[in-house]
């Protein structure tokens, strides 16, 4: 598991994630990745951070094998409370954060986008909450942030998926990068263009639309927990992850 990050440009520090094969993510892992992002955003030299990943995708949501593989409800409440602190770490950073995405942005990487400041895609994203075929709830609260939300319940309801293009056309990506190739420039393009004003009022700024915010999403990410952990208790979400990883397994995954 690395996260890492560098600033390749003048106020603009990139955190990236790397945990093949698709990042999905370990309880270390989000909150290694909350931490990042909370300390890039303190420092005073920074001014917009942009987030993005390496390998086959963006984010696959949490690694439900170590989840199935440790006894008890340890893993479980790890990955709660980890998703919890990173998408929290995203949201309230003190500067406005760019989340880059390529690939599969699945699960927990909804509740990073959507806690996000501005996305820009590569046109091979896809992005999804297949919760219910994992036996969980969670993310509704950050996918309502970035579409309307009759189409919100139909993809969470369906668990199928939506093109970079098609949120593009709805208004959540702010920009389309032709490949993967080219994502982390657009990105970084944006980013600096917002680096570019000044930090204290952008830090103002950041805190001032929090404060505006409709829904509290610290909040309203943690009541939709709750559910999870019911049909973790009920033995439903159980049966529902062992599928998937068994299916895993028979693909070789």
């Amino acid at each position: 598991m690395t996260v890492s990050t560098s600033t390749p440009r003048d106020g603009v520090a990139v955190v990236t994630v790397d945990h093949p094969p698709v990042n999905a993510l370990p309880v270390r892992g989000w909150y290694d990745l909350a931490e990042a992002v909370t300390a890039a955003g303190r420092d005073q030299a920074v001014r917009a951070v942009v987030l993005t990943a390496r390998g086959r995708g963006f984010n696959a949501g949490v690694d439900i094998k170590e989840m199935q593989r440790t006894e008890g409800h340890e893993a479980l409440i790890g990955a709660n409370r980890g998703c919890a602190a990173a998408f929290a770490a995203v949201y309230e950073c003190e500067v406005p954060v760019v989340a880059a995405v390529h690939g599969h942005c699945l699960g927990g990487g909804i509740g990073l986008v959507g806690n996000a400041d501005a996305i820009v895609a590569s046109e091979d994203a896809t992005f999804g909450l297949p919760e219910l075929d994992r036996g969980a709830l969670g993310a509704a609260t950050h996918l309502s942030r970035m579409l309307p939300p009759h189409l919100m319940r139909t993809l969470y309801y369906t668990g199928r998926t939506l093109t970079a293009r098609a949120l593009h056309r709805h208004g959540a990506v702010w920009e389309l990068a032709e490949s993967a190739d080219t994502l982390l420039d657009a990105a970084l393009g944006l980013a600096e263009e917002i680096a570019g004003k000044d930090g204290y009022l952008l830090r103002l700024a950041k805190e001032a639309l929090n404060g505006i915010d409709p829904v509290d999403v610290r909040r309203s990410y943690r009541y939709e927990q709750g559910f999870t952990f019911e049909a973790n208790l009920s033995g439903v979400a159980d049966r529902h992850r062992n599928s998937f990883v068994d299916a895993r397994a028979a693909q070789g995954g």
